[in-house]
């Protein structure tokens, strides 16, 4: 181990990234080819969210070093990131392969497969590095990771515990748990918790998770705006020929108005002011995104409230109608998280590229077939 990778390793370990990073880059002058260094050096990369330079200095390391199993396991973690789950398994497997007994690749296994959703062989990956490493407070961390992703809410809180009961003020820890929180809908609490982990690391506040109840109350009320209104609407139908079919039609109305309202204020009062000043600082288009959703779901509540008051079924088509511009809004709110995410980002540019590519390989082929 070099005096150059030992010096970039521990200013990375103390969060200096900049410096190790330029540690590592002076290091690399000297030895172009050392496979530890250039690992380490991808792992600073990432963890500056510089996500292209780090796949491409993984791929040097992978090249420099096959042999070497913390490459392709650090290769994996960027492909995670980048959204290439299936590279990212078999980055991760390969590294697994080099290295059966390193508790931290299975860990990084287990991560790739829950990107992929195979949940089963996810949680199988994090049991083994658990097993291989029983006091680990990334361990732990990791199978509440896949234990919540795979619907397993109990697991992944005890999990989580653990590691907290371990490592008190660990940061990811608590967040998980807020996060579960939040999943169970225990607003107060969730809050809290999410604004005590913004406190212990103010310079990277996590605001989307802050905003939860504004996008999580609009995420409830377009399925139930959707259901409700078609009932509703179906029953409108139904009346032409069993007449007491549009007076329950007024009554589904009313009822669904009455729900969304209380679902709405189930989670946003609670939650307190703290949402809308996340809601302010996300990126443009997922606020905007959500403020018109919030708006198209107070115009659908009152439309229900007029059918139920008038019985005229034109306000409940129009509130049925509503329902696919919400899930519009959904669709608006996940492209401007991703434009905003670098990892999210150069999974779409990545996909971009793709995309121009076949249309040019088709538009070529279509020439030759014509030209034949």
């Amino acid at each position: 181990m070099s005096d150059a990778y030992r010096r970039a390793h521990h200013l990375a370990q103390a969060g200096r990234y900049e410096e190790a990073e330029r540690a590592a880059r002076d290091g690399l002058a000297a030895a172009p080819g050392d496979g530890r260094l250039l690992t380490l050096l991808a792992s600073v990369l990432r963890l500056r969210r510089d996500y292209a330079a780090a796949l491409a200095t993984a791929d040097r390391a992978v090249a420099a070093a096959p042999q070497l199993a913390d490459a392709h396991a650090e290769r994996a973690e960027i492909l995670i990131v980048l959204l290439r789950a299936a590279d990212a398994v078999a980055a991760a497997g390969e590294a697994a392969r080099l290295a059966p007994l390193d508790a931290s690749v299975r860990l990084v296994l287990a991560r790739a497969h829950a990107a992929a959703h195979q949940h089963d062989r996810s949680r199988a990956a994090a049991a083994q590095g658990l097993a291989l490493d029983p006091g680990s407070v990334a361990a732990l961390l990791t199978v509440a990771d896949v234990e919540r992703q795979a619907g397993n809410r109990d697991a992944a809180l005890a999990a989580t515990r653990a590691a907290l009961a371990i490592e008190p003020g660990n940061t990811y820890g608590r967040w998980l748990i807020a996060v579960l929180d939040a999943e169970r809908l225990r607003v107060r609490r969730s809050m809290r918790g999410l604004r005590d982990v913004a406190r212990a690391d103010p310079a990277r506040p996590d605001l989307v998770a802050m905003a939860w109840p504004i996008r999580g109350v609009l995420s409830g009320l377009r399925r139930g705006l959707t259901v409700g209104a078609a009932l509703a609407c179906a029953l409108l139908i139904l009346g032409h020929w069993w007449s007491p079919a549009g007076g329950f039609a007024r009554i589904v109305s009313a009822v669904l108005a009455a729900v969304l309202a209380g679902f709405a204020a189930r989670v946003l009062l609670p939650a307190g002011r703290l949402p809308w000043r996340c809601l302010r600082l996300l990126p443009a288009l997922m606020r905007r995104a959500n403020v018109a959703g919030l708006a198209t779901v107070a115009v659908a509540v009152a439309l229900l409230l007029a059918h139920a008051a008038t019985g005229r079924g034109f306000w409940a088509v129009l509130a049925l109608a509503l329902a696919p511009v919400l899930w519009a809004y959904s669709m608006i709110e996940a492209l401007g998280f991703g434009l905003d995410d670098p990892g999210a980002r150069g999974a779409l540019l990545s996909l971009g590229d793709e995309f121009r590519d076949w249309w040019v390989t088709t538009k070529r082929d279509l020439r030759d077939a014509w030209k034949d």
